[in-house]
């Protein structure tokens, strides 16, 4: 009889980068048709980051990958998998994580994209805990990163105010430990028949490049906001008990939940439909807003980093975007 314990995706290092320029609630205010208590109170966001004109998606996952490898103490060169999670990238193709792969000078990676919108890091860390669990990889770096503030309506205050950009990043070993620390399972769906919930209606395929359809707003983000609401709280509460019931655990075990950083409303909901304790529930969209895909990395970097995750705790990310996607993981720190 094989003893031998089956492959982990362990998490062997995390890092994150923010742009320097900061744009405030009292900047916008200046702009558009809203307020500082205004946006606070439907939002929970203060500030948001905004990327400059040099900085495109690859840029900011480059800065966030060099902060991960670094942490985990290991050379891009030996990196394997390179999955890029973004909605904003620097052109139609060639992937962005190509380009990240070029500026890392992981020369020996794979590099691909996955655009899952703000559930876009949960898609992506499950693909590389698949490759890592079944032997086919050793080790991953799987990043979120957006320039958001590429693709938003600045006239729009329903949209504008909530997004930022930014960039996080996660290297996962293959490894065989019996206390099967690591990514313990991932869950993830789709439901197109919602698609219209959150989207930029203009495309490539659908309506060409063309300025009719810029001067539409076509390329910017359009949202719900109310029946998003809604569906949002109720899909990251089913996933994330699914994940807890695939490994055998309740709420009570969980030590902290990094939700996607979508609406301080939302994040407070879900955590009372969980019963989670609110000093539980790591949040910082105040100060970065919603970063779509990179909003998880961010934050598990940032909580880390502070301490509040410390080895062995249990850790649920949850997360619904555009699509409509939801997700969650489950990691053993």
């Amino acid at each position: 009889m094989n003893s031998t314990p089956p492959f982990q995706a362990e998490i062997a290092g995390i890092g994150s980068y923010l742009p320097e320029k900061i744009l405030t609630n009292f900047d916008l205010q200046d702009k558009i048709d809203t307020d500082d208590e205004w946006i606070r109170q439907r939002t929970g966001i203060e500030e948001r980051r905004i990327a400059s004109k040099e900085e495109s998606s690859s840029v900011l996952a480059a800065h966030a990958a060099r902060k991960a490898l670094t942490s985990a103490g290991i050379e891009a060169g030996d990196v394997d998998l390179i999955i890029v999670a973004t909605s904003t990238p620097d052109v139609l193709f060639p992937a962005t994580a190509c380009f990240v792969q070029q500026q890392l000078e992981a020369s020996r990676a794979v590099a691909f994209d996955i655009t899952a919108v703000c559930s876009g890091f949960v898609f992506a860390l499950s693909v590389a805990e698949q490759y890592l669990k079944t032997g086919k990889y050793e080790t991953a770096l799987v990043i979120g990163s957006e320039v958001n503030s590429r693709i938003v309506n600045w006239q729009d205050r329903t949209t504008c105010i909530l997004f930022g950009d930014g960039a996080g990043a996660m290297v996962l070993k293959r490894t065989q430990n019996p206390e099967r620390r690591g990514v313990l399972s991932t869950h993830i769906h789709s439901d197109g028949s919602r698609s219209d919930l959150i989207r930029v209606p203009g495309g490539i395929g659908r309506t060409g490049v063309n300025s009719q359809a810029v001067e539409n707003g076509e390329y910017f983000i359009h949202m719900s906001g109310n029946a998003t609401y809604k569906i949002a709280v109720q899909k990251l509460e089913e996933v994330s008990r699914e994940a807890l019931t695939y490994n055998g655990f309740s709420t009570d075990d969980v030590d902290v939940v990094v939700p996607h950083q979508a609406n301080r409303r939302i994040i407070d909901a879900a955590g009372e439909r969980l019963n989670i304790a609110s000093d539980k529930v790591f949040s910082n969209i105040y100060k970065y807003g919603n970063t779509s895909a990179a909003s998880i990395p961010i934050a598990l970097a940032e909580a880390y980093e502070s301490g509040v995750i410390k080895k062995g705790n249990l850790v649920l990310l949850m997360v619904v975007g555009s699509g409509l996607t939801w997700g969650a993981g489950l990691i053993r720190w």
